[in-house]
């Protein structure tokens, strides 16, 4: 970043008169070719305790001797001028190498190169800082290092106190991104805003960089050199799965460390087995650090040109340049324009923010608001909208930071924003009753959203899934609730389906586990409720779930949940199964050999079945390749094994499967494992598999409701598209 951060145009007089008056004096976007209006003041500055004896005639370091010894080291971010002004001031108060306290002040002018607020967030140990007002005086000449910041604060029934704060730089934080790519493919890591005539009017012509837009939203933007990742010994059209890209980040990320750090992956690759609707993930789920990695599918909806686009391809790398800095966006904690308003107990991410599904802002999806994409950028100014800017540039760091705080924590529904004439109903199920879970069983539930207006409604289907529109907590009695993060947060189109007035929608979720840890694990009883929010703004709120986890039934339970209440066993589970990560893959053969016939040994064996059913794609050394000495390793499918492991989990003990996973869950499992058969050659063997499944799913009752006719009749189709020609009419012969 340039030291002077120049092209803001807004000055301290203009904000002042935008405040008061309410009249825009200054250009809603800065031009970055002029120069500010007077010495730029924003940025990083610095306290240190002096070495030296104090000198008290001096007025500063006012207070007592144990608040010196405890407060040796204070930075203070000031955000007055430069691009998109917060008017804030906040600081961070360390107590040797760790923050034992965070404040933020929202200030007013108050005279030239002087400011006031009060102090309306305080984060950490606050006792010893009791102070509400803060009165900031920026002094020194035009070169930064002569440049202080005299900080005054008042208040509390405290004695004043006055910090000399020196000037370090001019961004918030410092960050490292690095850029890699999948081998013959180009990142969309720029955009020339001239190239497309659809932009706000006036937009200043410019090649906007990534490393640029959060150069503005306040931090020093470092690149690591990007390198391109080979498909060595992979085929044409390799498709990433989660657990590939899992991998791949660990090995080939250059920066890539088990603890927190401001450094951020971004990979452009070419597409997701889950198909053309996904654009980007985010990964969270790196170990107990999460948020440190993207990845951009260029060979997605992202690619597609709209149809009677006066620019074409300018509109494609437009939208491949909105996908990086949104998925970017997440892994510095972000969260989507429209689900920021839910908190619990009084508290959200940081504090509670407004929903806005229409915002012009990178985290809101272009295709989503009111008008499409040709809405958005007709307004889109390529920033983030204010409270992004000051959750980024003055939240504290842990929230902020790759690798700390879990994404978007800390969610809850007290607060949440309900209609007294709700259009949709939702409910959280379980597939049994009574509603008691084994010790050590994953925990499976159903979402169902049911239309109970007397129109029809349009539903994103996308939106039940955990990274969507969906917030699901779960509680233990007696302990403070947890909310269920998602694994990876996808950028996808919207999957849309219109709901007649009585209709419903159904989504399966596996909620013991999350990035943060495992939520459902030891024996006691658990309350689980979910809400959604629609396009329209309005939360649907589910009634509570109660359920139970019983106590371990022998001593083999009590000796293999040491190892599968792990990360990696959650990982293996969420992301269905695992080839890398071996522990896992050891605890989860232990769970099928020492409790085949409890409810834990069917999730076991279908992670480990999958796990090695198709070719998997890993990072490995190529000793052949001086340029490129890390390639991809295929492994090919152990057909015989993955046979075996899912056979055991969905044929095996049908009726069991079916309320262990669920019956969604095991409709798709079971139909997926058919295909699969018959894939391998195995028509016959495929066609009773699902055959098993569909007479398991008709003799089942839950509550005294049967599986959905549509259901069962929709599981007949598959069955009979895997018919042999031996086999005559749809029954067995």
């Amino acid at each position: 970043m340039q030291e002077d951060q120049s092209g803001g145009t807004t000055t301290v007089s203009e904000k002042e008169q935008e405040r008061g008056a309410g009249q825009p004096s200054a250009p809603p976007f800065p031009d970055p070719a002029a120069s500010p209006p007077h010495t730029p003041a924003s940025g990083l500055y610095e306290y240190r305790l002096p070495t030296g004896p104090r000198r008290a005639a001096s007025g500063v370091e006012e207070g007592a001797s144990n608040a010196r010894q405890l407060f040796a080291r204070e930075r203070l971010r000031l955000d007055v001028d430069g691009w998109f002004p917060q008017m804030q001031v906040s600081g961070t108060i360390y107590s040797g190498f760790a923050s034992g306290l965070h404040w933020i002040a929202e200030l007013e002018p108050d005279g030239p190169n002087k400011y006031t607020g009060s102090i309306w967030y305080k984060d950490g140990a606050t006792a010893g800082f009791p102070y509400t007002n803060v009165d900031v005086h920026v002094t020194g000449g035009p070169f930064p290092s002569t440049r202080n910041v005299v900080a005054r604060f008042t208040g509390g029934g405290a004695t004043p106190r006055t910090r000399v704060f020196r000037f370090r730089s001019p961004s918030f934080h410092d960050v490292d991104i690095e850029f890699d790519y999948q081998d013959g493919l180009t990142p969309s890591l720029s955009f020339d805003t001239s190239s497309h005539p659809n932009r706000p009017p006036g937009f200043p012509n410019e090649s906007l960089t990534v490393a640029e837009v959060f150069r503005r939203a306040g931090f020093g933007v470092s690149t690591s050199p990007g390198a391109p990742v080979p498909l060595a010994g992979a085929q044409a059209d390799a498709l990433w799965s989660n657990m590939e890209m899992h991998d791949a980040m660990q090995t080939y990320w250059s920066r890539y460390a088990p603890s927190a750090q401001w450094a951020l992956w971004v990979f452009t690759a070419g597409r997701h087995e889950s198909g053309t609707g996904l654009g980007g993930i985010m990964f969270d789920d790196i170990g107990p650090e999460h948020r440190q990695g993207t990845a951009i599918f260029n060979d997605s909806f992202i690619s597609d040109e709209p149809p009677g686009d006066p620019a074409p391809a300018a509109s494609v790398n437009r939208l491949r340049f909105w996908t990086t800095v949104h998925e970017s966006g997440h892994a510095f904690n972000l969260a989507h324009a429209w689900q920021k308003s839910l908190i619990h107990m009084g508290r959200g991410p940081w504090l509670p923010l407004a929903d806005d599904a229409e915002a012009r802002s990178y985290m809101n999806y272009p295709f989503a608001v009111s008008g499409g994409e040709a809405s958005f950028f007709s307004d889109f100014e390529f920033r983030f909208i204010d409270e992004e800017l000051l959750f980024l540039r003055h939240a504290p760091e842990r929230f902020v930071r790759q690798g700390d705080a879990s994404w978007f924590d800390n969610h809850g529904f007290q607060q949440a924003n309900t209609s007294p004439a709700p259009t949709f109903a939702l409910e959280v199920r379980v597939n049994r009753e009574p509603a008691v879970f084994e010790f050590l069983e994953p925990a499976s539930v159903e979402l169902k959203l049911t239309n109970v207006s007397q129109r029809p409604q349009i539903v994103d289907q996308r939106s039940l899934m955990p990274d969507g529109s969906i917030t699901l907590v779960t509680k233990r009695d007696g302990q403070p609730a947890r909310q269920l993060m998602p694994f990876a947060t996808f950028c996808q189109q919207p999957q849309l389906t219109v709901l007649q007035p009585g209709e419903s929608t159904y989504e399966p979720l596996l909620v013991s586990a999350s990035p943060s840890g495992w939520g459902i694990a030891d024996p006691g009883a658990y309350t689980i409720q979910a809400a959604l929010t629609t396009p329209s703004g309005e939360d649907v709120v589910s009634k509570p779930l109660r359920i139970r986890v019983a106590a371990p039934v022998d001593t083999n339970e009590d000796r293999v949940s040491s190892e599968f209440f792990s990360d990696e066993v959650a990982r293996a589970l969420a992301f269905g199964g695992t080839r890398s990560m071996t522990q896992a893959v050891q605890t989860l053969q232990d769970v099928v050999e020492r409790l085949p016939d409890r409810n834990v040994a069917v999730h076991a064996n279908l992670a480990l079945g999958r796990s090695v059913a198709n070719e998997h794609k890993s990072i490995a050394e190529d000793p052949n390749d001086a340029r490129h000495p890390l390639g991809i390793k295929v492994e090919t499918p152990a057909v015989e094994e993955a046979r075996s492991r899912l056979s055991k989990a969905l044929a095996g003990a049908p009726n069991q499967a079916a309320e262990s996973l669920g019956h969604i869950r095991y409709r798709r499992r079971a139909e997926a494992f058919g295909r699969w058969l018959a894939k391998n050659g195995e028509e016959d063997a495929g066609y009773e598999q699902v055959d098993v499944a569909i007479e398991a799913l008709a003799d089942r009752r839950v509550d005294g409701r049967p599986v959905r006719p549509e259901a069962l009749a929709e599981m007949e189709a598959t069955r009979d598209s895997l018919r042999p020609k031996s086999r005559k009419g749809g029954k067995k012969e």
